[in-house]
């Protein structure tokens, strides 16, 4: 029996799309970090009861930090973007934690960059607050140990492959780690949006939006870009897409990187027959309902689309792209990968 509702929510289910496609749907995915990094840093003296955690988001960690605080019975301090929305603002409200919600910006970056700014600022204010720097601290990896251990148990390992949002590491990143320790020969695939900076494709903007969490416009600490054999980038209409079709087809309700990841996913299946292929659905649609399903008429058949063999990033354009990344560790903001131009 749960002990809270967090563990509750943060518990995956796995479900079967057809014989070689598998969809690993959160409900609502950080809570997995969130918890275990808390976990961890009571554990080992690091926080005491009490003590308030602080960091920015953008909607998906802030409830994710909030319930692992109700939790363990600490504060809670979110600097959020203006796209957290009324539904959530209300449920921190009510769980105890503070949200200052920063002004309205179009530059996502920009966004991004007056977040982390406003976190030093309260932290020279408070320095008794903890930052919980998900976007740096690889202690975000330790929840997904048990996640790791549940898809071992339900499907194994062999000629498996994990399709995912790269965002700040801490999920696809730590299932492969934790996949690898007894086989090696799990594949990731990494999914990033156009604007993202992680793998360098900064240069190349969506006009729809950089697809939040699975893409970043400021450097992350804790991505190991060396666990990832493949990268796809995909536009705001190839996932708008994919989520509709995830719907319609197998009536999961996902977020926009659902389906992004659910479209890399059945691309690399049909590359590889023999493997079986596991995307991660992070969170449900509910933030999408106007954003991407209200516009389900507009959504392009899946079969349609198909990612365009890129080497080098400079090549990088919408709406989709796919490149072998073969676990190069490389330097994130160069044109191509290392020794291939």
């Amino acid at each position: 029996m749960d002990q809270h509702i967090a563990e509750s929510i943060g518990r995956p289910d796995l479900i079967r799309l057809d014989d070689r496609l598998l969809c690993l749907r959160f409900e609502t995915m950080k809570v997995v970090s969130a918890l275990a990094a808390v976990r961890h840093l009571l554990d080992t003296g690091a926080v005491r009861r009490g003590d308030t955690l602080v960091d920015s988001s953008s909607g998906i960690y802030a409830h994710a930090l909030a319930l692992a605080c109700h939790r363990h019975g600490m504060r809670c301090h979110i600097v959020g973007s203006a796209t957290v929305d009324h539904t959530l603002s209300t449920q921190l409200a009510v769980l105890g934690a503070t949200l200052e919600r920063m002004e309205p910006c179009d530059d996502l970056k920009l966004d991004q960059k007056r977040r982390v700014e406003r976190i030093h600022e309260i932290l020279a204010e408070r320095p008794e607050y903890h930052w919980m720097r998900q976007y740096h601290d690889d202690i975000h990896y330790l929840g997904y140990r048990a996640v790791a251990a549940l898809i071992r148990e339900a499907i194994g390992t062999d000629e498996l492959t994990v399709v995912g949002g790269v965002g700040s590491g801490a999920s696809t990143g730590a299932l492969a780690r934790y996949l690898r320790e007894d086989s090696p020969g799990v594949e990731l695939v990494g999914v990033q949006p156009f604007g993202s900076v992680t793998f360098g494709a900064g240069h190349v903007s969506d006009p729809e939006i950089i697809i939040a969490g699975i893409g970043s416009s400021i450097p992350f600490g804790n991505v190991d870009h060396a666990s990832y054999d493949t990268l796809h980038w995909l536009s705001f209409d190839a996932a708008l897409a994919g989520s509709v079709d995830l719907l319609r087809r197998h009536a999961v309700f996902a977020g926009l990187s659902s389906g992004a990841g659910y479209l890399a996913a059945r691309w690399e299946r049909t590359r590889s027959p023999r493997r079986t292929v596991l995307f991660i659905a992070a969170d449900t649609g509910h933030r999408y309902v106007d954003s991407v399903y209200a516009r389900h008429r507009e959504a392009v058949a899946i079969d349609s689309l198909a990612p365009r063999p890129v080497t080098t990033r400079a090549d990088l354009a919408l709406p989709w792209c796919r490149m072998d990344w073969r676990r190069a560790p490389g330097d994130p903001m160069a044109s191509g990968l290392p020794g291939r131009g």
